[in-house]
């Protein structure tokens, strides 16, 4: 083993000059901050010194090309090219994501159906809807105002009629929602004195349409 001899108290640095040394060592830190670090790095140069020595010119050309390459880096995102953005040498990472099925799109179907009714002759056509389903509607007479019944029926929910609206129009348009599984659709009563054809057309999630007599 060897014996270290430890030093005497008095060859010890004293506190004042602890504190000294440190002053000195920031004030060394500072000055070369301010002539070496701030021209070379960010063309900043408060004393002058970092133009003599060619600093502040290095540090203009390094904060020149950062914004250019900032600048291309934001223009790349903008237009959506990631790997234009990146630095040479780098690639997007792919990330793997956990294949998930692809969401039921309704299918619609769109029909258009005319109807001749002799005066005060009746009839009506249905579409087939589930429930909830919906279709868009508009339908017109050519010869005046007809009375109209907008209802449902369904064998199988054991419904024999459900109203939704009925009036008197020359044109009507809208949404049908159906309330039940089964028909649906209008019914036309011509009350003029004069022949006339009514033509409906519909859009949506039906699944036939038919003329009733």
């Amino acid at each position: 083993m060897y014996n270290t001899n430890m030093p005497h108290k008095s060859e010890l640095p004293s506190k004042a000059k602890l504190i000294k040394s440190t002053i000195l060592a920031a004030v060394s830190a500072g000055v070369l901050l301010v002539t070496v670090v701030m021209p070379a790095e960010y063309g900043i140069d408060p004393t002058g010194t970092g133009r003599f020595l060619g600093l502040k010119r290095m540090g203009e050309i390094k904060v020149s090309l950062a914004q250019e390459a900032a600048a291309a880096q934001a223009a790349a995102l903008a237009s959506g090219d990631q790997t234009a953005a990146l630095p040479a040498g780098m690639s997007v990472p792919v990330v793997m994501t956990e294949a998930k099925p692809a969401a039921a799109v309704a299918k619609l179907r769109t029909d258009e159906m005319q109807v001749t009714l002799a005066p005060d002759e009746g009839t009506e056509i249905k579409v087939e809807l589930a429930k909830g389903k919906k279709v868009n509607y508009s339908w017109a007479s050519d010869g005046g105002r007809v009375n109209f019944d907008v209802h449902g029926d369904s064998k199988k929910m054991n419904v024999d009629y459900h109203g939704y609206s009925k009036g008197s129009e020359q044109k009507s348009d809208g949404v049908l929602t159906a309330a039940f599984d089964g028909n649906h659709g209008w019914f036309w009563r011509n009350r003029t004195s004069n022949t006339l054809t009514v033509t409906l057309k519909v859009n949506g999630e039906h699944t036939g349409i038919k003329h009733v007599d």
